[in-house]
């Protein structure tokens, strides 16, 4: 059912409106995320319809508060990194390769969840550091009412109808901005990726700290073509009213779209201050009740007795159909991280004084 203009406008805002809580609350500018007898969360920001949904119940059942801080992928564990010799939060989740990151620097608590069992083993950490909560895709997104012309290569966002208006999220702050290299140079090559984005770079506005912003200013026309991931921006546009569409890009001509799995991964933070609530919050999100809930908001259950299923379920399978899939070498990635977004700092960002770290649309 379509959406009215008011609707959309109302229910923009209020994704606007959530997004700069989140960000106030993350930069220390609100009240300390952790209480008594309360269980912190900190996440990856495109799951916010999904806790809404599904925390009331664990908060009625277990007598806790579920307190949430939402950012890039990237900025989550930052911020766990420096609370490490007093963390903060209970549980994390967050997109790869920051999720390996978390692991290789002793944030995260191996806890093998009953709820593992189903998740498959290419999907979790061998010693139960973490789990695949949400499957997801990579993609990239238009907004459909001013870009009429959909872009089908990487190449056509060269063109100079997209003169500054691209954004995309920073690498070293947000899974999804990552990905943007993972993709092109897993298509590309390395070389010629960053020459590519730094070509790129001719057309952008910005980069933004986390990816969530930009689906608002996509709708706002602030910004025409933003990266993504198909979860967030089908939720956006379906819940919450934005004006979005996700595509997926060819390297050539002819070529067939192409994209990775980008998952949401769930951890316990080592020696969190409320780890007995934490593992129960993992259980109860793994629980096969919620991840029956995740086609709801576009995502795929990361437990593989759970099936993608409803109309949104079929929304996902009609997006991705067509999509080549490749696979993506994650110890390889994580070897690669610091000299991609040292590379992409100097290389693509270079002296052109371009923001980096917005964290809100202009009001």
């Amino acid at each position: 059912m379509t959406l009215s203009h008011c609707a959309r406008t109302k229910a923009g805002l209020g994704r606007l409106l959530a997004l700069v809580a989140a960000a106030a609350l993350f930069e220390g500018l609100a009240a300390p995320a952790h209480a008594a007898g309360a269980v912190v969360l900190y996440t990856a920001d495109g799951l916010e319809n999904l806790y809404k949904d599904v925390l009331p119940a664990f908060e009625k059942q277990e007598g806790v508060k579920v307190n949430i801080v939402t950012a890039g992928s990237g900025e989550v564990v930052n911020r766990a990194t420096i609370e490490k010799d007093a963390p903060k939060a209970d549980v994390i989740v967050t997109l790869p390769p920051f999720i390996q990151q978390a692991d290789q620097n002793g944030l995260l608590q191996p806890y093998q969840s009953v709820q593992y069992k189903n998740v498959p083993a290419i999907a979790k950490a061998q010693n139960g550091a973490w789990a695949t909560f949400v499957n997801n895709y990579f993609s990239f997104a238009i907004n459909p009412d001013v870009v009429k012309s959909q872009p089908k290569t990487f190449e056509d966002l060269l063109h100079a109808d997209y003169s500054g208006k691209i954004a995309y999220s920073n690498p070293a702050t947000a899974g999804d901005g990552m990905a943007v290299i993972i993709l092109t140079t897993s298509l590309m090559g390395e070389d010629k990726a960053f020459d590519y984005l730094k070509k790129l770079e001719q057309s952008a506005k910005f980069h933004t700290k986390g990816t969530g912003y930009l689906d608002v200013l996509l709708s706002r026309n602030e910004i025409s073509v933003a990266n993504g991931d198909l979860q967030m921006d089908l939720d956006d546009a379906a819940n919450g009213g934005l004006t979005l569409k996700p595509i997926f890009l060819t390297e050539k001509a002819g070529g067939q779209p192409t994209t990775f799995q980008l998952p949401y991964a769930i951890g316990l933070v080592k020696n969190g201050p409320n780890q007995t609530e934490g593992k129960k919050l993992i259980d109860y999100l793994m629980s096969t009740t919620v991840q029956a809930k995740v086609p709801d908001i576009f995502g795929i259950p990361g437990r593989s007795d759970v099936k993608l299923t409803g109309k949104n379920g079929e929304a996902v399978q009609q997006a991705i159909a067509g999509v080549r899939l490749i696979p993506v070498d994650w110890n390889a990635v994580m070897a690669k991280k610091a000299a991609w977004t040292a590379r992409w700092k100097s290389d693509v960002i270079g002296g052109s004084g371009r923001e980096t770290e917005v964290v809100k649309p202009k009001q």
